[in-house]
């Protein structure tokens, strides 16, 4: 059966991602966490913390492509110096980003609805703790909302 992208499926997503306690939702398009490609929608509204972490599988690279809203995407270097940041958008300049295995990397929603398309190399499998940024705070912990706030305001200083 095929699966149509469109405003409903992003609504839905968003109004889903809205009622998480994660702000996150995402829908999978692979059939089940053993596939060779992992191909997904992800939902995320302001005030989502996502760890920096990396894939450090050399097969690990990841897509995304925003479809609507606004990310920023930040690239550490290994002590978690913010090296690079991208602001992908549905409707204006950068609306995609490659992201190469070994690369730290977090995002953030810069608005409501922020909605994109993830594909990277399956199978599932959790992240390792070499993988975390141990210089960041893991998602739960004490000083994720302050970390949250540096990188919210990488976006809006200027």
């Amino acid at each position: 059966m095929i699966s149509l992208i469109n405003t409903e499926t992003l609504a839905e997503l968003t109004q889903g991602a809205k009622a998480s306690p994660r702000l996150r939702k995402n829908f999978n398009f692979h059939a089940s966490n053993e596939s060779s490609c992992h191909r997904l929608l992800n939902a995320l509204e302001p005030g989502t913390y996502v760890q920096p972490h990396c894939h450090l599988d050399s097969e690990k690279d990841e897509t995304m492509i925003a479809l609507s809203g606004r990310f920023g995407i930040l690239i550490f270097d290994a002590q978690g110096e913010i090296i690079q940041q991208v602001v992908l958008s549905a409707k204006e300049g950068n609306v995609g980003i490659n992201i190469p295995a070994g690369a730290f990397h977090s995002m953030v929603a810069l608005e409501s609805g922020s909605v994109f398309f993830e594909s990277k190399a399956g199978p599932y499998v959790a992240l390792a703790a070499a993988e975390k940024a141990s210089w960041a705070p893991a998602e739960g912990e004490a000083g994720c909302a302050a970390y949250l706030a540096k990188m919210v305001a990488v976006f809006s200083a200027g």
